[in-house]
């Protein structure tokens, strides 16, 4: 039997040399970060709860010393959040103009450099028991070099070089999926790797010297493993551009080239809809950002949400329940197998945002660890969103744009979940005592309202592919 025939993936992975695959450096990077945000979580908790104690005596009966330690740790993730969104800002559009012009490679091996030296330094905190302030140092560090912005959009620009229109969604997701399978891997391992060492002071150590030997890997593979893939466009037969019979320019591409039929029309464009492409990227760039605020409003906030009553995790069940969030890059990723068989893609980023929205809902009432792991559950679909949109987003500029591009939408949803990350901390802080799921709330009316400018695209391509039809009859 034709493996292709049996294996999805197979179709794409044979038609790539091993030496282009991203998935090494995307699996260890990821294991890699999963390990160093549990290892921060967990090194805040300890060094937090013991400033606490040892200077408050005898807490005011409206703060006890659980809230006193949560608010210490959001607001240390405020400043940290706003140093890690802002320092790689230009660094990242630097890298990103480099790796068009020169080699694609660069805005990784950069960005792999910083997050290397971030997650030295907390391994540095640990074991010379420096404060935690050091780690707005170290997450500097890592945004000079371009952050997760540069080394994101550089992964996104390889995996769209790489593959046809027509399978893009199926490639990205794909390395979406690997992404969360490493970290899933690590989430697992953390809570275990945090309690290795009996000394308080050194525990954690064997989780950071993991966190920093899988980055090492990613930095090495990338630097003398890693191969820029041919592009898939490049070999394929170009479109005409010109109308023969009228000589007016009228390519465009439709979002959904996988519908037999509509992979591209050539003629007049429909009155007024010259720049379609454009207002569909305005589109696409509004859903994306309003959806990545939902999400960071949950994300940030759900670490401390079960750090304290009525769930009060500890070490082992904090890293199963970032491993539980890991399962849906799984779930995601098969989803779009399937769905991206009968369904637009447009129609699948829907999809999951009315996924993503309902569990954020359900968060609100969570009072016991198997509503966590439900609601969670309903989220199966939450990933498919912003992973479209930048697929949708490459069939409609060139290759040659796909760096500068990618980094842009990557800072301006950076620049987005500063701000949210700043705002919903605060709103946690001012309502924990009264309603702990007030941020969950709005994370979920956010993303049901992010369905609106997707929607509006829908209908757009959906007119305009019917006058295409028309004109070509």
């Amino acid at each position: 039997m034709d493996p292709q025939a049996t294996c999805p993936c197979w179709g794409y992975l044979s038609r790539l040399q091993v030496r282009t695959w991203l998935e090494p450096v995307v699996f260890s990077t990821q294991v890699a970060s999963s390990l160093y945000d549990a290892g921060l979580l967990l090194v805040l908790h300890e060094s937090f709860g013991g400033r606490v104690s040892n200077h408050t005596a005898s807490p005011s009966p409206r703060e006890s010393l659980e809230d006193q330690g949560q608010k210490a740790i959001s607001n240390f993730y405020i400043i940290y959040n706003i140093v890690t969104g802002l320092t790689p800002l230009l660094p990242a559009y630097i890298l990103g103009w480099l790796s068009d012009r020169y080699h694609r490679k660069i805005s990784i091996c950069v960005a792999l450099l910083g997050l290397l030296l971030c997650r030295l330094m907390l391994l540095f905190k640990v074991l010379w028991d420096w404060p935690v302030e050091v780690m707005y140092v170290a997450v500097a560090l890592n945004g000079l070099c371009g952050g997760l912005s540069a080394y994101w959009a550089g992964v996104i620009a390889l995996g769209s070089l790489g593959s046809s229109e027509g399978r893009r969604s199926v490639r990205l997701i794909f390395i979406d999926l690997m992404m969360g399978l490493g970290g899933f891997c690590g989430s697992m391992a953390s809570g275990h790797l945090f309690q290795q060492m009996s000394e308080r002071a050194w525990q954690g150590l064997v989780l950071t010297v993991c966190s920093v030997s899988c980055a090492s890997f990613a930095l090495f593979y990338s630097l003398l493993v890693l191969k820029v893939p041919e592009s898939v466009a490049k070999a394929r037969k170009a479109l005409p551009a010109v109308d023969t019979v009228s000589g007016t320019i009228g390519t465009y591409r439709s979002l959904d080239p996988d519908q037999p039929g509509t992979q591209s029309v050539v003629g007049h464009p429909p009155p007024g809809k010259a720049k379609s492409p454009r207002t569909m990227i305005v589109l696409l760039f509004l859903g994306a950002i309003i959806y990545d605020v939902a999400v960071v409003g949950t994300v940030d906030v759900m670490p401390l949400f079960v750090l304290r009553a009525p769930l009060s995790w500890n070490q082992v069940q904090v890293g199963y329940g970032m491993a539980a969030g890991y399962i849906i890059f799984i779930t995601s990723f098969l989803g779009v197998l399937v769905f991206s068989r009968c369904c637009r893609d447009t129609t699948m980023i829907m999809i999951g945002m009315v996924s993503f929205g309902s569990g954020a809902f359900l968060l609100c009432f969570v009072k016991e660890t198997y509503m966590f792991y439900l609601a969670r559950g309903v989220m199966l679909f939450a990933l498919i969103p912003i992973t479209t949109i930048r697929s949708a987003m490459s069939k409609l500029i060139k290759d040659s744009s796909y760096g500068k591009v990618f980094v842009i939408l990557q800072l301006f949803l950076t620049l987005a979940w500063v701000v949210t990350s700043t705002m919903y901390n605060e709103i946690y802080q001012f309502t924990m005592e009264k309603f702990v799921g007030t941020c969950f709330a709005l994370s979920s009316s956010l993303s049901f309202l992010a369905i609106v400018p997707i929607g509006i695209m829908a209908y757009k391509q959906t007119s305009w592919l019917k006058h295409a039809d028309i004109t070509k009859t």
